[in-house]
């Protein structure tokens, strides 16, 4: 391809988030060629976004389906909710429309094995836009693995702790369906932020894969308490109760013997952590800190016991670590949201499409990791009973690299 026509399928929060600064400013080989949402509001919101910029006024619809027939539309980003997104990703593949898919849980394990198949009896190019995957400290933490520094990795552990309070309580008035999700769901409801850089590392579905996984989730007291010190903002949810647990905790085994700790806390008062850490048999790097420890080093032994000495040292290792996909981008200038993973990964997506090279996060990466979500809701429903986690890959993970 020479140039990408894109059609926007989901203009919530996330998909006008990233309409402007992610898809419009810079990206002069990309066009928004149509957009879609359920709400007719968002659809002229997002049509407003464009032509503000600029560009041509896409074609607008409530249908998804309608972007998927249209031939001016080269690729399609789902960006709807948690509900749909692998619906409507299948029926674009079997539109032979390439996919770029938005992050989420799945609800069961069949939806999975749907992404899977649409993309088997398609080929048409899937890519799961993760974009914690291009953190700055995670592709600098990668490197460092790749190159030994930390030796053998045999545990890695990530959450998603986030204070959400506010948003799951205006979910009615907001229309957001994390809400609807909190009241019914009890489930390590958003693993992929935390596990897709871990995966990466453990080379899952690339020489490994997860065998198995055990969940445990707490009480649910966060949303009634905070409901109760804010009765204004939902009268309609004064009474309710809520299944999703508070604190989850996800433990998963992998066919190499590594060990990787989830958790989920979105529902307390907290400061925000994806708490990304690899433990290896000669170091370790801990996000929260921003602190690498490695053996062999007899400075940092003799400050193992006062932390603080080595409290963000991370830093220390940039020249010699930063990845080199860091290096120009920090060069061409920080743009886009989330501290610019999301401008990378589609930048990547757009890359690959023009280029035509494979997706490096591609779809039995997707079903492994969303696969999480169902797993995790049945392990808790079953006193975190130990659940087999599906070889999406058909023994392919022994070859793939």
């Amino acid at each position: 391809m020479e140039k990408i026509r894109v059609g926007l399928i989901g203009l919530g929060s996330r998909g006008q988030g990233i309409l402007r600064p992610v898809l419009l400013e810079n990206r002069e080989k990309v066009e928004i060629a149509a957009v879609c949402d359920l709400y007719e509001d968002r659809c002229a919101a997002a049509v407003k976004t464009v032509t503000d910029a600029g560009r041509p006024a896409p074609y607008a619809t409530t249908e998804y389906r309608e972007v998927l027939a249209r031939p001016d539309v080269d690729a399609v980003l789902v960006v709807c909710s948690w509900e749909d997104h692998v619906r409507v990703a299948v029926d674009a593949m079997r539109a032979g429309k390439p996919v770029g898919m938005e992050v989420g849980g799945a609800y069961t394990v069949e939806e999975c094995w749907s992404l899977v198949r649409a993309y088997e009896e398609t080929g048409t190019p899937f890519m799961f836009l993760e974009n914690c995957c291009y953190g700055r400290r995670e592709m600098m933490v990668m490197r460092m693995v790749e190159e030994g520094l930390f030796g053998e990795i045999v545990h890695c552990s990530g959450s998603y702790e986030h204070d959400l309070r506010e948003e799951i309580a205006y979910g009615n008035v907001r229309r957001h369906y994390r809400l609807r999700n909190y009241l019914h769901r009890n489930c390590e409801n958003y693993p992929t932020h935390e596990l897709g850089p871990i995966a990466q590392i453990l080379r899952i579905n690339r020489g490994n894969r997860m065998l198995s996984l055990t969940s445990t989730a707490s009480c649910a007291r966060g949303m009634r308490e905070y409901l109760r010190m804010h009765p204004d903002i939902d009268p309609s949810l004064a009474h309710a109760e809520f299944r999703q647990g508070d604190v989850v905790v996800t433990v998963i085994r992998c066919a190499e013997g590594q060990t990787v700790r989830l958790t989920l806390g979105t529902t307390l008062p907290r400061f925000y952590s994806r708490n990304f850490t690899v433990c290896g048999t000669r170091g370790m790097y801990e996000e929260n800190s921003d602190s690498v420890f490695l053996d062999g080093d007899e400075e940092m032994r003799k400050q193992e016991w006062d932390w603080r000495k080595n409290f963000g040292n991370a830093s220390r290792f940039e020249s010699a670590y930063e990845h080199p996909v860091w290096d120009r981008f920090l060069h061409d200038g920080l743009r886009g949201g989330h501290g610019g993973m999301d401008w990378l990964v589609y930048g990547e997506f757009f890359d690959c499409l023009l280029a035509g090279r494979p997706f490096p996060i591609d779809v039995y990466d997707a079903a492994a990791y969303m696969v999480i979500t169902p797993l995790s809701e049945q392990s808790i429903a079953t006193g975190s009973m130990p659940v087999a986690i599906p070889d999406f890959t058909g023994g392919r993970w022994l070859l793939r690299r």
